[in-house]
């Protein structure tokens, strides 16, 4: 399977339902277990051969432009001259096999207006997207091959939720109904960990938010899969999210963790 596909990561959210964290630093990284969660779904990725990351960024995004210029070299030992300032490695500890575009889309862009403003870097074929809060045990090269398999515009990984998020309706594979965070159904919802067509970008039609028009105008015209998620996911919106995300680290069972 060709690895070098790019994965969007929407990291440009003010996370106000977890303001406790994120009045000092962007949600993507407040951390789990000593790293942030916006690494823990990169090295997920990682893991599939997926090692291409475009962060659309926003709110306190110099902060994560700050953390990946300083990604390597804290993680090394080295001398440093205080006469003349000049760095030397004493040893050489391998970092991660990533390239990391982050790219400043905004302060209150919306989700599809964040997407949109990236096709430039995205090239011809399909990219892989999600959001900077959620972690999941998905299979990405199974839902890769299920959206090649199905020829849809878009593939979503859906999960089985909190009753507090919205539903997703099905007709064999093709999503039948997309309604974010509605309270009139139970069963799926969207989890992100998308697989999306460049034609879908031209659904993209303002700042708007990708869950709401362009994806129900795609849904409406039967050109969005599902695929069905049935292992772990959960994402980081509150305080209890949080504390439970850490109690699975701290406890070794963090299931998301497939490297």
């Amino acid at each position: 399977m060709k690895k070098n596909i790019p994965v969007v990561i929407l990291c440009g959210g003010m996370g106000t339902r977890l303001a406790e964290q994120t009045e000092v630093r962007p949600k993507p990284l407040v951390e789990i277990g000593g790293r942030p969660i916006l690494w823990h779904i990169m090295k997920h990725y990682s893991r599939y051969g997926f090692n291409e990351f475009i962060l659309a960024l926003g709110y306190k995004g110099e902060m994560i432009k700050r953390y990946f210029l300083d990604f390597y070299t804290l993680r090394q030992d080295f001398t440093v001259s205080l006469d003349d300032g000049q760095v030397r490695m004493i040893n050489e500890n391998h970092g991660e096999s990533w390239t990391v575009h982050l790219v400043d889309t905004g302060p209150d862009t919306l989700t599809g207006g964040r997407l949109k403003r990236l096709a430039g870097l995205l090239g011809k074929g399909a990219f892989m997207m999600t959001y900077g809060d959620g972690v999941c045990n998905v299979n990405l090269a199974d839902l890769m091959r299920f959206h090649k398999k199905q020829r849809s515009l878009v593939t979503l990984t859906a999960v089985r939720p909190p009753s507090r998020f919205g539903a997703l309706e099905f007709q064999g594979v093709k999503i039948a109904h997309f309604k974010e965070k509605s309270t009139l159904h139970e069963g799926w919802i969207n989890g992100g960990f998308f697989v999306i067509e460049q034609a879908a970008l031209d659904y993209i039609q303002d700042d708007v938010m990708w869950e709401h028009a362009p994806m129900e105008t795609m849904t409406a015209e039967g050109k969005v899969c599902g695929y069905q998620h049935e292992g772990f996911w959960q994402c980081m919106d509150t305080a209890r999210d949080l504390r439970y995300l850490e109690s699975l680290w701290e406890a070794g069972q963090g299931p998301w963790k497939t490297w």
